[in-house]
C-alpha cells in the first residue's frame, strides 16, 4: 500500500477492511502524534484502514506552524481522503487533530463528501479570545460529525462547543473528556474507545 503521495501511514486490519479513517494532525505536530497512532491503532482494531497524514505544509518543513497555506492544506486533505477512499468498499471517515480538524471541515463544508466527520480538540477559538469564533463554515457541514473535546481546553469550553456544534445541520455527539486540555491526554479514560464508539453510532 503505497501512501507516498499524501505522506501517510497506514493501521491495517486483520482482514478486508470494512471501511477508512482518514486522520491528520494539529498545527505544531505530525503524523506521528501519538494520538493519532492511538486513533488509527483503534480504529484498525474496529476492522477500518485507518491512515494518518502529514498536511502539505508539514509536507515541506519538518517544524514550525502553518503559514498561509491553509487552501494548499485543504486540497491535501482532499487529496488524502480521495486517495484512500481508492483502497477500500464501505464508508469512509475523515478528520483529525486541532488545525486538522478544523481545515478537514472546511473540506468538508466546501463539497468534500465523508460519512462521518471527527473532530479531537476543534480549536474553537483561540485561547483568551472568545470574541474569534472559527464557526462560519459549519452551518454548511450537512454529515455526522463528532466532536471529542477535554472539559479543560483553552480553545473553547464544552458549552461554547455545543454551540458550536447546533450550527451544523447533520447529527452531531460530543464526547467529553474530563480534565484533558488541547492533548486529550487522560488517565482513566480510553478516548480513542470513546472518540470511536461516537463515530460509529453516528455512522447510518
Amino acid at each position: 500500500m503505497n501512501l507516498d503521495a499524501i505522506a501517510g501511514v497506514a493501521h491495517e486490519p486483520s482482514g478486508t477492511p470494512v471501511g477508512a479513517v482518514v486522520l491528520t494532525h494539529g498545527a505544531g505536530g505530525n503524523r506521528d502524534a501519538p494520538m493519532l497512532v492511538k486513533v488509527c491503532d483503534e480504529w484498525a482494531r474496529r476492522g477500518f484502514l485507518a491512515v494518518r497524514f502529514d498536511l502539505p505544509y508539514r509536507r515541506r518543513r519538518p517544524k514550525g506552524p502553518p503559514s498561509g497555506s491553509a487552501t494548499a492544506d485543504r486540497e491535501g486533505i482532499v487529496e488524502a481522503v480521495e486517495s484512500v477512499r481508492g483502497m477500500v468498499e464501505g464508508p469512509v471517515l475523515a478528520g483529525g487533530h486541532s488545525y486538522g480538524g478544523r481545515m478537514t471541515s472546511m473540506a468538508v463544508a466546501g463539497g468534500l463528501a465523508v460519512d462521518v466527520l471527527t473532530l479531537f480538540s476543534y480549536p474553537l477559538h483561540p485561547p483568551g479570545k472568545p470574541e474569534r469564533l472559527r464557526t462560519e463554515h459549519l452551518p454548511a457541514i450537512a454529515v455526522p460529525t463528532v466532536f471529542t473535546h477535554g472539559t479543560s481546553d483553552p480553545f473553547g469550553t464544552i458549552d461554547e462547543l455545543r454551540a458550536a456544534a447546533a450550527l451544523i445541520t447533520g447529527p452531531t455527539a460530543v464526547v467529553e473528556v474530563t480534565g484533558a486540555r488541547h492533548d486529550l491526554g487522560a488517565k482513566t479514560l480510553d478516548v480513542p474507545a470513546l472518540a470511536a464508539d461516537a463515530a460509529q453510532g453516528l455512522l447510518t
